[in-house]
């Protein structure tokens, strides 16, 4: 219903945007997302979130204790709590933004056949991407939110740098929202989304999450400064203590390199998939 009252507002020349491909009004596919988010089970909403706060505790509190003081970003002395919370901070970040643009996406196209009725709208394949991926930048939002709440109720927060952490974890989360829906596209059955956790498991536990880069041969290091969760780990890590170098224009260029290829990539698929 909110798709068709928000129809009127885009006009012939918004739809012939892009070459038709948008239409000017990713706000109508982001109010049904609300609407559909009123109905449900807040906890469910917010289920992701507690995995990373649960690996905070056990790891950084827990293991922390026996590890003691290590190096942070820069050569600042840290504890191996403040070492890792902005590591899961991405981390937080990553998994809201997954869940919406795969699991979501995944059940909307094949089972609620949804995006076939919006098409028959004024809405274009951008509108739909974009709309979506906004949906999955609130819940990562929503995730990174709360955890930056734990890490400053644990006083792992000690520089105004920190009020960066936020915005910066909406980037991370945009990067991965817009590249999981098109990836989600290619999927047929539930088997094939199993691919995606064999997929984000490794990169989670070898981003340098826990321990340095260092710690690996230099072969391998290669691999994993491929992985777009390191440069989200190394982005927090450095606003986290406030120390900015080079590197960090390199992580936040990869992030909207990211943005636009995964952007543009979704929008392609939607329109290979509904428009033939």
């Amino acid at each position: 219903m909110t798709l068709m009252a928000n129809r009127s507002g885009a006009t012939a020349t918004g739809r012939g945007l892009l070459g038709g491909l948008y239409a000017g009004n990713a706000r109508a596919v982001v109010e049904r997302g609300f609407r559909v988010i009123k109905s449900q089970n807040w906890i469910i909403l917010v289920s992701g979130f507690f995995e990373p706060v649960f690996y905070l505790l056990s790891m950084g509190v827990g293991l922390g204790s026996l590890v003691g003081t290590v190096e942070g970003p820069g050569g600042t002395p840290i504890s191996y709590a403040a070492y890792i919370a902005p590591a899961l901070l991405a981390v937080s970040a990553m998994n809201g933004a997954i869940y919406d643009s795969t699991w979501n996406v995944f059940f909307k196209m094949h089972f609620g056949k949804l995006y076939q009725g919006m098409l028959y709208t004024s809405l274009g394949p951008l509108d739909i991407a974009m709309g979506e991926i906004l949906m999955a930048l609130f819940r990562g939002f929503l995730y990174a939110l709360g955890f930056t709440g734990v890490m400053a109720a644990m006083g792992l927060i000690t520089t105004p740098w920190a009020l960066l952490l936020v915005p910066a974890s909406v980037m991370v989360a945009f990067g991965f929202a817009s590249f999981g829906m098109a990836v989600t596209s290619y999927m047929k059955t539930f088997q094939h989304m199993d691919l995606i956790t064999f997929v984000m498991l490794p990169m989670f536990l070898f981003s340098a999450t826990f321990y340095p880069l260092s710690v690996y041969p230099k072969p391998i290091q290669w691999i994993v400064e491929a992985f777009p969760l390191w440069h989200g780990v190394e982005l927090m890590r450095q606003i986290s203590v406030g120390v900015f170098t080079g590197s960090t224009w390199v992580h936040l260029l990869y992030y909207a390199g990211m943005i636009l290829c995964g952007v543009a990539f979704t929008t392609l698929r939607l329109r290979a998939l509904f428009l033939r």
